[in-house]
């Protein structure tokens, strides 16, 4: 199974197998095979071939599978082949617009990543969220904004595409997913504005995001760690419940600590470990 706190999620296209024991060594929490968008159509079955053998090569490797959409011609084949792979450890299904597509997938027994990217698919958020067999759900703006004619950059698009990632946490926390992955942040070369990004995802709930670079890894989990403030005092939150001796609540330098206090301390220590 795939890591349940993952910040960083890295997409290696399955056309380039010399770069997948690179994208596995560099420090991302999950590593995500493209079969969709990062290969070209006349190479998709040769995509597949090479992920086999490497899963051959090294037995104890684990990734995540990018099929291509359900309405593309190599659907079905990328599922089998994930369903046949025990080294792949999750699907992330691009384009999906209905929980018949996720039941579909399911179907290969992996964990299902929906990546919510079309009016369709917001439309219809409720249902694929709750769908049997969703682990977390995977936010795609840029394909969104795409989709719905957004004039990329400006206010009013960002104000739409700011509603939508609202709605993904929401129906997430909904269905008791983990936490949903922002997109990507087309730019390799601004960390600026990765980490601007990425912090804004977090305030809005998002434990993590996709990336498509290794040097974006260590730019996003730096903009996730929590401060040393926070985590000296989630610590202190921690000890002082432990001496509380499980009291429901208790009070901490004037404040009061309660159920709620004592999980976000508890989630910032993981955060943190992570």
């Amino acid at each position: 199974m795939p890591p349940s706190i993952v910040r960083s999620a890295l997409f290696v296209p399955g056309s380039r197998p010399e770069r997948f024991a690179k994208a596995l060594a560099a420090g991302a929490d999950a590593v995500i095979v493209d079969f969709e968008d990062a290969v070209e159509e006349p190479l998709k079955r040769q995509a597949r071939e090479h992920l086999a053998a490497f899963l051959k090569a090294h037995p104890h490797a684990s990734v995540l599978v990018r099929v291509n959409a359900p309405d593309h011609a190599e659907h079905a084949a990328d599922l089998a082949f994930c369903t046949q792979q025990a080294g792949v450890v999750g699907v992330l299904l691009p384009k999906v617009e209905s929980a018949a597509q996720v039941a579909a997938v399911r179907k290969s027994g992996k964990p299902v990543w929906p990546i919510i990217e079309s009016a369709k698919g917001l439309l219809s958020l409720e249902q694929i969220a709750r769908a049997d067999g969703v682990e977390r759900l995977s936010f795609g703006g840029l394909d969104l904004a795409l989709d719905l004619n957004l004039n990329t950059g400006t206010a009013a698009a960002r104000m739409f595409l700011d509603q939508a990632r609202m709605s993904v946490q929401l129906h997430s926390r909904g269905a008791d997913l983990l936490p949903p992955l922002d997109g990507v942040h087309p730019a390799i070369n601004d960390p600026d504005g990765l980490h601007r990004s990425i912090r804004h995802a977090s305030d809005m709930g998002y434990g993590g995001a996709l990336c498509i670079h290794p040097a974006q890894i260590p730019v996003i989990h730096a903009a996730l760690a929590p401060s040393t403030d926070d985590l000296s005092w989630a610590q202190k939150v921690v000890d002082a419940s432990k001496a509380a001796n499980g009291a429901g609540a208790f009070q901490l330098d004037g404040q009061m600590v309660d159920a709620p206090v004592l999980l976000r301390a508890q989630r910032l220590l993981a955060l943190f470990r992570a």
